[in-house]
């Protein structure tokens, strides 16, 4: 019979000891805490983080965070995904038809320039 001692199938925040256990297993010092642990590779990768309280440890995908923060705003990434599940910057494009302009106003100012009075 084997006993599960971390369970990342769903984001939960995991115990200090968890981490220990985890840590002691794997072969690893845990006596400083570290700030970090990764577990897994490419998609399966997950990435448990250090409390600011270091009381706990958050669990981390590219998908989910089990901090306040990715609870408090659902679908927007909170800063530990920022961190350790970094995305290329996509450049957005506009739809087919579309009325919004594509790129800058003349002159890189906020505004349309009025060539004859100077800026308007």
């Amino acid at each position: 019979m084997s006993k599960t001692i971390l369970n990342i199938e769903s984001q939960k925040t995991q115990s200090i000891d968890a981490i220990k256990a985890l840590l002691a297993w794997k072969g690893r010092a845990a006596d400083p805490l570290p700030q970090f642990v990764e577990l897994g590779k490419d998609e399966s990768r997950c990435v448990l983080v250090l409390s600011n309280k270091k009381d706990s440890y958050y669990t981390t995908t590219a998908k989910a965070c089990s901090c306040p923060a990715h609870i408090w705003h659902p679908g927007q990434p909170c800063k530990h995904q920022r961190k350790y599940f970094p995305v290329a910057k996509v450049e957005q494009l506009t739809e087919a038809g579309s009325i919004r302009p594509t790129g800058k106003w003349p002159g890189g100012m906020n505004g349309p320039v009025d060539e004859c009075k100077g800026m308007a």
